[in-house]
C-alpha cells in the first residue's frame, strides 16, 4: 500500500508540476505578447510596407488560439479602414519616405473595397513620394491596387496574365439524382439562382443574363481604372490576344509583361529590396537587400482612430447573416442587434450609420438586425446606409431603414429575393432497402419527413410562407424608396446589379464612401462633420483573440520569406478552392436552418466568409485523413 500512495502522490506531483508549468508558459506567453502590441515601439523613418498576406475586408473573423498554436494559419484579413487609414496618414508623415506594396501573396477583395484602396494609394503618390509594388505575378486584384504605383516590379521568373471576372459554378444535379437525394425548393424571382446548383446541371438564361450584366459592369470598372492609372499599358491588347504577345516574348511572361508597359521593372526580391534600399536607407548590418521598414502593425497602432467630438454610432454588417449570437466574421442577428441596442442606450449616439458588406443570409436574422436599427429611428436619430463591397439580399434588406444609401460603382447589390431549401432522402434509403411508415394524426405529422420526402400540403404551405415573405421584402424596399412594390418587383426577381446601375433604378442614392455617410450622417444631426468621429457599435476582442493576433504577427515578422507562385501556382491554389466548395456546398445543403436571402453570384468577385469556412473546412478534413 506505500508503495501505491507513493506511486500516486508522484503522480499528483507531477500532474501540479505540469499545470504550474503551462500556467507559467501562458502568463509569460501573454505578458510578452502585450508588451509587443502595435504602437508600443517608437517609428524609424523608412518605407511603409503593405505586406498583404491575405485578403481586405470589411471585418476580419477573430483568430483563435487554437489556429494561431497550429501551423495550419489561414490567409490573414486585413480591416478595409485599417488598411485606408495606414496609407491616408503615411501621406503627411514625414517618417514614411516611401510605399512599398508586397503582392506575392495577396488574395483579393471585392471590387469597391480594392477600389477604394487604390484611390488611397493613388493620394499617396500624388504627394510626390514613391510608391513600388512586387510580386511574382499579380491577380486582377493585385494589379489594380498595383496600377497605382510609381514602380511595378516583376519577378523574372514570373509573370502576370490577367483572367477577369468569371468561370465556372459547381452544379450537382446529376450527383443528387445518381445518390437519390430530392431537394424541395421553394423560391421567388426568376434570378434568385443561388438553388440552381442543387437544381440544374447548368445555368439557367436568367442568372446567364444577370451575371454577363454584372461581370461586364465590374470588369469595365477594372478596365477604365487601370486605363486611368497606367494610360502607356498596352493591357487592352494583352487581354484581348495573351497568347500573341507572350510567344512573341519566346514564352516568357515577365518580358511580355515588360515590353506591354505592364510592369516597368524585372527583379528578384534582393534587387527589389535595393531599389528600395536607395530611396529609404537601410541598415548595413542586415542581409543585403533588406531597407528600412515601417510595419504595417506597428503603423497602423501607432495611428488610432480619432475619439474627439460627437458619436456617429457605426454598426459593420458584414459576412453572411445568420441566426444567433456570435463573434466577428459573419453577422449573427442576436449580436448585431444587441450592440444597436446597447449603443443606443449607453453611447450618446448623434446618428447611426449602418456599413453593410454582406451577401445575405437568414431572413429571420436580417429581420431581427433591422427592427434594432428602427429603434435608432424612434429615438430620432437619422440613420445612414453605407454599402462596401457587397450589399446584396438579406444585405439588403438590412438597408432598407435608411435615410439615405450610399454605395460605390462596383458595390454588389440587389438580389431582392428569397428561398428556403429542405433536402430529403427517401430514395437514397430506397436504394439500400431502408423505407419509412407510421401513423400520422394530421397532413403535416412527422413533416418535414427527410426519411419519407414531405407531403404537397407542406409545400404548399411552405412556397406560399416564401412567397409572403418576398411580399414583405418588397413592401420594405418600396416603403424605404419612395416606389410601388410593383415597380420594385420588376428591378427585384433576385437580380444582382452594380452599383451604378443600382443607383440609376433608385435602389441607392448616392456614390461615397464610409466616411462620406459618417459626414451625411452628422450634416442629418445638425453637427459639423469635422467635430464629430465614428463610434463603433462592436465587441471588444477577447484576451484569447489578442494573443492569437499578437502571435500571428510575430510569425510573419520571423517567417522565412516566400516567393509568391506563378501562374502554375495560381491554377493549383484553384483546384484546391474548388474542391472546398464542393465540401462547403454539400455543407449548406445539409445545415440550412431557416428562409434565406442570399446572393450567389457575389461568392466569385472577392473574398466571403463562407469561403474562408470552406477552407477550414477542408483544412480539418485533409488533417483528419493525414494530408
Amino acid at each position: 500500500m506505500k508503495l501505491v500512495r507513493g506511486a500516486w502522490k508522484l503522480l499528483v506531483a507531477i500532474k501540479d508540476g505540469l499545470v504550474l508549468i503551462a500556467m507559467l508558459l501562458f502568463f509569460g506567453l501573454l505578458f510578452a505578447a502585450l508588451n509587443a502590441r502595435p504602437g508600443s515601439k517608437a517609428i524609424v523613418p523608412g518605407a511603409l510596407v503593405l505586406d498583404l498576406k491575405g485578403t481586405i475586408v470589411e471585418q476580419p473573423e477573430e483568430q483563435t488560439p487554437f489556429a494561431a498554436f497550429s501551423g495550419r494559419a489561414m490567409p490573414r484579413e486585413y480591416r478595409a479602414r485599417d488598411v485606408l487609414r495606414a496609407i491616408d496618414t503615411a501621406r503627411t508623415d514625414d517618417r514614411v519616405k516611401a510605399l512599398v506594396l508586397d503582392l506575392d501573396s495577396f488574395a483579393g477583395g471585392y471590387p469597391a473595397t480594392l477600389n477604394e484602396v487604390a484611390e488611397a494609394i493613388r493620394r499617396f503618390r500624388d504627394t510626390k513620394k514613391p510608391v513600388l509594388a512586387y510580386a511574382t505575378a499579380y491577380t486582377d486584384a493585385g494589379y489594380r491596387l498595383a496600377a497605382n504605383a510609381s514602380e511595378i516590379w516583376v519577378n523574372p521568373l514570373g509573370g502576370t496574365i490577367f483572367t477577369g471576372p468569371g468561370g465556372n459554378q459547381l452544379y450537382y444535379k446529376g450527383l443528387i439524382d445518381k445518390l437519390g437525394v430530392t431537394t424541395h425548393v421553394y423560391r421567388v424571382g426568376k434570378f434568385k439562382s443561388f438553388v440552381e446548383p442543387y437544381t440544374r446541371a447548368d445555368q439557367s438564361p436568367e442568372a446567364r443574363e444577370a451575371s454577363q450584366q454584372l461581370l461586364g459592369a465590374l470588369f469595365g470598372q477594372w478596365r477604365e481604372a487601370i486605363a486611368k492609372a497606367r494610360p502607356k499599358a498596352q493591357v487592352a491588347q494583352f487581354l484581348a490576344s495573351p497568347d500573341r504577345m507572350i510567344v512573341a516574348a519566346n514564352g516568357d511572361i515577365a518580358k511580355a509583361n515588360l515590353s506591354a508597359g505592364i510592369v516597368d521593372m524585372l527583379g528578384d526580391r534582393i534587387a527589389f529590396g535595393r531599389r528600395v534600399a536607395t530611396l529609404v536607407g537601410s541598415d548595413t548590418n542586415k542581409p543585403v537587400g533588406t531597407f528600412n521598414t515601417i510595419k504595417y502593425d506597428a503603423w497602423v497602432g501607432a495611428n488610432p482612430l480619432a475619439r474627439t467630438g460627437d458619436n456617429i454610432g457605426v454598426v459593420t454588417i458584414a459576412g453572411d447573416i445568420v441566426d444567433g449570437e456570435g463573434g466577428p466574421g459573419s453577422a449573427h442577428g442576436d449580436t448585431i442587434a444587441k450592440l444597436i441596442l446597447d449603443g443606443l442606450a449607453k453611447k450618446n449616439l448623434k446618428a447611426l450609420v449602418v456599413r453593410v458588406d454582406s451577401p445575405g443570409g437568414s431572413v429571420l436574422a436580417s429581420e431581427r438586425i433591422r427592427l434594432a436599427i428602427l429603434e435608432a429611428k424612434k429615438k430620432g436619430l437619422p440613420v445612414v446606409v453605407s454599402m462596401g463591397g457587397l450589399a446584396a439580399s438579406g444585405g439588403y434588406w438590412v438597408s432598407t431603414p435608411g435615410d439615405v444609401i450610399f454605395a460605390e460603382p462596383g458595390t454588389i447589390t440587389g438580389s431582392i429575393g428569397i428561398f428556403g431549401i429542405i433536402p430529403t432522402f427517401e430514395k437514397t434509403l430506397a436504394k439500400i432497402g431502408i423505407t419509412a411508415d407510421g401513423v400520422k394524426s394530421t397532413p403535416l405529422s412527422g413533416q418535414p419527413d427527410v426519411y419519407a420526402g414531405t407531403t404537397p400540403q407542406l409545400d404548399t404551405i411552405l412556397q406560399a410562407g416564401i412567397e409572403n415573405g418576398y411580399r414583405q421584402f418588397l413592401a420594405r424596399v418600396a416603403q424605404s424608396r419612395g416606389m410601388t412594390p410593383q415597380r420594385v418587383d420588376a428591378i427585384a426577381q433576385g437580380r444582382v446589379w452594380d452599383g451604378g446601375t443600382a443607383r440609376q433604378l433608385h435602389l441607392v442614392d448616392r456614390f461615397g464612401t464610409l466616411q462620406d455617410a459618417v459626414g451625411e450622417a452628422a450634416k442629418r444631426a445638425k453637427l459639423d462633420p469635422a467635430k464629430v468621429h465614428a463610434e463603433y457599435l462592436e465587441k471588444e476582442p477577447s484576451v484569447a483573440a489578442q494573443l492569437a493576433a499578437s502571435f500571428a504577427d510575430r510569425d510573419d515578422d520571423d517567417a522565412t520569406e516566400q516567393a509568391g507562385g506563378d501562374v502554375f501556382a495560381r491554377i493549383a491554389a484553384e483546384r484546391r478552392g474548388l474542391l472546398a466548395q464542393a465540401i462547403g456546398d454539400v455543407r449548406r445543403l445539409a445545415s440550412a436552418g431557416s428562409v434565406q436571402a442570399r446572393c450567389l453570384e457575389c461568392g466569385g468577385l472577392g473574398p466571403s466568409d463562407s469561403g474562408a469556412a470552406d477552407a477550414r473546412l477542408l483544412d480539418l478534413i485533409l488533417a483528419r485523413v493525414g494530408l
